[in-house]
């Protein structure tokens, strides 16, 4: 198949759960952080093929109406004949995009797509019990709160309690836990201060004058001993407030290109994508999932574990890339170090926020600019979501 190319990217700053950017509809983001990846690549709207653009809120999403990718495409000013898809594969949605990406432009239907993904999850809107459009006869309408607790209408637990669980059945501690979530915000602010993000992040106005520069979730105070005064959320056995990212708001979208479009334009790409793969398992397993999704993108690939230069995994909760470097190792201890020592390098979803929609696009994102910057090498990310499934992707830089 042709080569996949990311050719750049942009996101928004991520906003914390009832931050600056509250009032600010997801369309209104992914709008945004479309024309942003475009005009940070040098490409214009009209060379867009289509677009795919991963969402995971349908009560935030719905108001604003339906098929959010096309809303927010033609908002970017993408010609009103390109194809848009709008995803939901919850946390995976926007890695799961530019895994469609890759398919796409490997097959020869596509040369230019535009991939990622937008959440506001505090603008999530209460749902009414649906009995009340048919009127009802006795007692008050009933409200659900579809941010209470992620995960238990399907799983049965919380997936806050699931990937605890899961952890502790793989060794991992609370204090473990604790201490990667402080890394997070050590390493995000030493990537911070180094200027890694400048290119990464574009400053946000939003139509009605708010305005965000910077992530607002990094906290520069933070120490495991606050972190261990913390009590567990739904009485799990080890996922807290501060080990755990907030439910946040942002964007992020890349441009991805055939070789035979880059070479005709003469522009440089910033990675090749050389492989990807997806798991699902039981729903349960978040912990484990971005494990042998890893892997099968590996396998794609033709690599093996060592040869990566870079890693990264969603910290969907600080639990996550802990389990998942513990199984990748199979139980060999300097494996697993030596996964840990790559492994979200420039701080993760814990320090910058994890808006489920963006989080996939970032990581692919925040991977090709970190082997870029080392002057080159082989990484891989993955991300798990879905209850249960993730998804990975390998790059080449």
């Amino acid at each position: 198949m042709p080569d996949t190319l990311l050719l750049s990217g942009v996101r928004t700053p991520f906003s914390r759960f009832g931050g600056a950017l509250r009032e600010v509809p997801s369309v209104e983001l992914a709008a945004f952080g479309m024309r942003a990846a475009l005009a940070h690549a040098g490409i214009a709207p009209d060379d867009v093929d289509e677009v795919y653009s991963g969402v995971t809120i349908p009560a935030e999403e719905a108001l604003d109406g339906s098929i959010p990718a096309r809303v927010a495409m033609l908002r970017a000013g993408i010609p009103e004949d390109r194809l848009s898809l709008t995803l939901d594969r919850a946390c995976c949605s926007s890695m799961t995009a530019v895994q469609l990406a890759m398919r796409a432009i490997g097959s020869g239907a596509a040369d230019v797509i535009v991939a990622g993904g937008a959440d506001n999850m505090g603008r999530a809107a209460f749902l009414m019990t649906p009995n009340i459009r048919w009127g009802i006869r006795r007692g008050g309408p009933q409200l659900k709160d579809p941010m209470a607790e992620p995960g238990s209408d399907i799983g049965g637990k919380p997936v806050a309690v699931d990937a605890g669980e899961v952890a502790v059945e793989h060794g991992i501690t609370r204090q473990d836990a604790d201490a990667f979530a402080v890394r997070s915000h050590r390493a995000y602010f030493s990537a911070l201060e180094a200027g890694f993000y400048a290119d990464e992040i574009e400053p946000f106005t939003a139509a009605d004058g708010t305005a965000l520069k910077e992530d607002e979730g990094p906290r520069r105070d933070t120490s495991e001993e606050k972190l261990a005064r913390l009590r567990t959320v739904f009485n799990g056995p080890l996922v807290t407030p501060a080990n755990a990212p907030g439910q946040d708001t942002g964007a992020c979208y890349v441009v991805l290109v055939s070789a035979r479009f880059a070479a005709e334009r003469e522009l440089e790409p910033l990675a090749r994508l050389a492989g990807a793969g997806s798991v699902a398992r039981a729903p349960r397993e978040i912990a484990v999932a971005p494990a042998p999704a890893l892997e099968k993108a590996l396998g794609s690939a033709g690599w093996a574990l060592q040869d990566l230069a870079a890693i990264e995994i969603n910290e969907a909760f600080a639990c996550v890339p802990l389990t998942s470097a513990r199984v990748l190792a199979r139980g060999d201890h300097a494996v697993e170090d030596a996964v840990l020592r790559r492994l979200n390098v420039n701080g993760g979803a814990v320090a910058i926020g994890h808006p489920p929609g963006a989080s996939g696009a970032r990581l692919v994102l925040t991977l090709a600019r970190q082997l870029r910057q080392r002057g080159g090498g082989r990484g891989a990310a993955s991300i798990c979501g879905g209850l249960g499934q993730a998804d990975s992707v390998a790059l080449q830089v």
